[in-house]
């Protein structure tokens, strides 16, 4: 081999060793895709939920909506810490949500990834 080529592949070695390193550090762990799903489902409920109901009965209970949401936030997270399951990848996580409280509420499945510090939900279904 050409002493460029072992340079170069050295180098490139080096180059995913240090990507790798970097992702591992930077893999978040559950509680932070808890405070993220809790966040993404908030939102989700003051803006679909919340604001979008058109009964008179609804219309009744969305007056304090936002406060219920905004209060319901630690149950919220249990909730979600209780039916969430972590693949650990070392550089990165998968987590799997499936959000079901009871028969009268539809359920919900999440699949998130969890690299650099970051997510990224690619699957929502509503079951």
């Amino acid at each position: 081999m050409k002493p460029l080529t072992i340079i170069a592949y050295t180098g490139a070695a080096a180059g995913l060793a240090a990507l790798g390193v970097a992702m591992a550090k930077t893999n978040p762990s559950q509680v932070e895709y808890e405070e993220y799903a809790v966040q993404r489902l908030t939102k989700y409920l003051k803006t679909d939920v919340c604001k979008k109901t058109t009964n008179f009965i609804e219309n009744l209970i969305r007056f304090n909506c936002d406060k219920l949401v905004d209060s319901a936030n630690p149950q919220i997270q249990e909730i979600i810490a209780r039916t969430t399951e972590r693949q650990n990848y070392i550089i990165f996580s998968i987590y799997r949500t499936d959000l079901k409280i009871n028969s009268w509420i539809p359920s919900y499945k999440f699949e998130t990834v969890g690299a650099f510090d970051q997510f990224y939900t690619y699957t929502a279904e509503k079951e």
